[in-house]
């Protein structure tokens, strides 16, 4: 990569590394989980929700930035000229600012708990976090051995979509976990495309993503089928009336 590569389109390639589109994968398990828990209970604690939804939005910032970090350590991204370290050729300040907006998203979930004197959701989003640094981060790296799905169906699904709920129910459904379930099988469904257009520079990199192991033909082979179970499946544990009317 060449500073010219990066000055072709700055505009795009800032959209490109900062992902705006990606943070609704931080806001859907927050509107499911306060969907459901509104169908079951009838109320919605406002206040709690929009502090909830700031605080996933900062802490998905963390792990976008912080992925470009510890991807920049492995060589996987040095032709990536979208990726946050590449474009402002500084890791520390990636890094730190990574850092900053994590700790504002545990504020945030933080007055939550105290507000409701109970740190369960604290506890849920914390692990949420830890999964997250496993996945690129050392000496873990989890998503280079082919894990990432599983930790992006366990912290956009059970894990976020029950700590939204519960920061509204402070208690547990099995409908908020059949919806969780849908969320993270959705979730690590984006994870899952997000390799395909990579596949030369997880192989150099040694990274052992799904398709990697799997190769492209037989990954595409059952993709297509996914797409609209996924898609509606996510408000089938919810009242029929709790249905969104574009649905209809």
């Amino acid at each position: 990569m060449t500073p010219q590569s990066i000055q072709v389109a700055p505009r795009s390639l800032w959209l490109a590394a900062l992902k705006p589109p990606m943070y609704s994968v931080a806001i859907i398990p927050i509107l499911v989980g306060t969907a459901v828990a509104y169908a079951e209970t009838g109320q919605v604690q406002m206040g709690t929700f929009f502090t909830f939804l700031g605080s996933g939005i900062l802490i998905l910032a963390w792990e976008n930035l912080s992925n470009d970090v510890f991807d920049s350590e492995t060589g996987i991204d040095v032709n990536k000229a979208h990726s946050l370290v590449n474009l402002t050729r500084n890791k520390p300040l990636i890094f730190w600012v990574g850092n900053l907006l994590l700790a504002l998203g545990i504020l945030g979930i933080l007055m939550v708990a105290l507000g409701q004197q109970d740190a369960t959701v604290l506890g849920l989003i914390g692990l949420c976090c830890l999964l997250g640094y496993c996945y690129q981060g050392p000496p873990f790296r989890l998503g280079y051995q082919g894990l990432g799905e599983f930790l992006c169906f366990a912290s956009f699904g059970p894990l976020g979509v029950g700590a939204a709920y519960y920061s509204q129910a402070q208690t547990w459904s099995l409908g908020s976990q059949l919806a969780a379930v849908i969320v993270g099988m959705t979730t690590s469904l984006v994870l899952f495309c997000s390799h395909f257009h990579q596949v030369k520079d997880d192989i150099a990199a040694g990274k052992r993503s799904p398709i990697v192991r799997l190769g492209t033909r037989r990954e595409l082979s059952w993709y297509p089928g996914c797409v609209p179970v996924f898609s509606w499946s996510p408000w089938l544990p919810l009242p029929p009336d709790s249905f969104p009317t574009g649905l209809y």
